[in-house]
């Protein structure tokens, strides 16, 4: 069963970079793995917004409001799925989630995108606070 464990949040300023790193157990990832990934984030009293997915063959896509400031990769020897955050805002401020889903339940790899809400596995978070 895989479990996802997120780690790099921090407090930073306005303008700052951070990299979330979200380390994978419990399952192997190779370039034959047939997981989605992605990374999502949550501010208080806001909706869970999706931010940024990786397919099983490493097409990723970026949510709009985060395009050309967040990349999302995946090191399959590191058994590790990164968020680069750069020119960080007050609004990014939020707890940061990384979630993954078997693409084999969906037929494909096409629902992959950061507007997905069946992500069904979860890790607990890493918080990030912006501050200007």
């Amino acid at each position: 069963q895989m479990q996802l464990t997120e780690s790099g949040g921090d407090s930073v300023q306005v303008g700052g970079s951070l990299r979330l790193a979200c380390v994978v157990s419990g399952y192997t990832l190779t370039w034959s793995s047939t997981y989605c990934m992605g990374w999502f984030r949550q501010a208080p009293g806001r909706e869970r917004e999706g931010l940024a997915t990786i397919d099983s063959r490493g097409h990723s896509e970026h949510a709009a409001s985060v395009e050309g400031r967040f990349t999302i990769s995946r090191d399959n020897v590191k058994n590790t799925l990164f968020l680069e955050m750069n020119s960080l805002k007050p609004d990014d401020s939020a707890m940061y989630y990384c979630a993954a889903v078997d693409e084999r339940q969906y037929g494909g790899r096409s629902f992959c995108e950061p507007d997905f809400t069946g992500m069904d596995i979860w890790g607990k978070g890493t918080l990030v606070t912006i501050s200007s």
